[in-house]
């Protein structure tokens, strides 16, 4: 494995319009490859920020961080990109994980919780804790489908006690456990607790399930109206990803000034 040389940053998304969403954060990027993974890294004095598009879902986000952390070692990995909200507040909202269990959708009991704490990561709280009320600083859980009804999102809710559900942050909490990389989640709300998403996107998951998905559309034309509501939902928590990882690099930058002018 690299010696490391600087403090690097590891920032997971799983889907292009997430990562999309904090790209504006980091200018500019130069592009990386290693063991087959793609990486937009920005560098900023001895800090850089590697911006990683996983794919959707568990295995893909294992797999992609397994691969990186094998070749390269880092400061903290940040799981962010959008979440659907396990408790009360509006669209666009930060929710940030410090612990984060696993449990899947046939009802079994949710696996112990990770968390991997660390200096780099009391950083970024401390950035962050301005930002967030403390109602929304918790525990994620993650899960092996899109949880599309509102009675779903509240049985994980009830069954978990965590604030925000996606689908990747458990895998890449576990290798991040396993390299003994601190870790942290950083999403924006972009579905709420009590709202039914307009169709199963589980279908668009599958590799034969786009014309079932497709058909389902059909089958429903009212569901482009909800689709219609679901992107812009999704335009406001990317707008608030950008606005966090500004301030995010901005603050981190200042703190490395101020570091260094009282040293001198």
């Amino acid at each position: 494995m690299n010696e490391q040389s600087s403090t690097r940053i590891a920032i997971f998304a799983a889907t292009p319009w997430e990562l999309r969403a904090i790209r504006p954060a980091f200018d500019p990027v130069v592009e990386r490859h290693v063991a087959g993974i793609h990486a937009l890294v920005h560098a900023v004095g001895e800090r850089e920020y590697w911006l990683v598009q996983t794919g959707v879902g568990p295995e893909r986000a294992r797999d992609c961080a397994a691969r990186l952390l094998e070749h390269q070692t880092f400061s903290l990995m940040i799981s962010t990109g959008f979440a659907c909200a396990l408790v009360a507040g509006d669209i666009g909202m930060l929710l940030v994980g410090q612990e984060v269990v696993y449990s899947d959708s046939g009802g079994a009991e949710p696996l112990p919780a990770i968390d991997v704490p660390g200096e780099e990561r009391d950083r970024i709280v401390e950035c962050i804790q301005a930002m967030v009320l403390p109602s929304h600083m918790g525990r994620f859980v993650s899960t092996n489908q899109v949880i599309g009804r509102a009675q779903g999102k509240r049985a994980f809710a009830e069954k978990t006690e965590a604030i925000g559900l996606d689908m990747e942050s458990s895998a890449l909490a576990a290798e991040a456990n396993r390299a003994h990389t601190p870790f942290i989640i950083i999403r924006t709300v972009s579905d709420l607790l009590d709202e039914d998403l307009p169709l199963d996107f589980n279908l668009f998951l599958r590799p034969t399930g786009w014309l079932k998905g497709i058909g389902s559309i059909l089958a429903a034309p009212s569901s482009l109206l909800g689709l219609g509501r679901l992107r812009r939902q999704s335009m406001i928590a990317a707008d608030a990803l950008t606005v966090f990882f500004r301030q995010y690099v901005a603050a981190m930058a200042h703190l490395r000034q101020k570091s260094a002018s009282s040293s001198v």
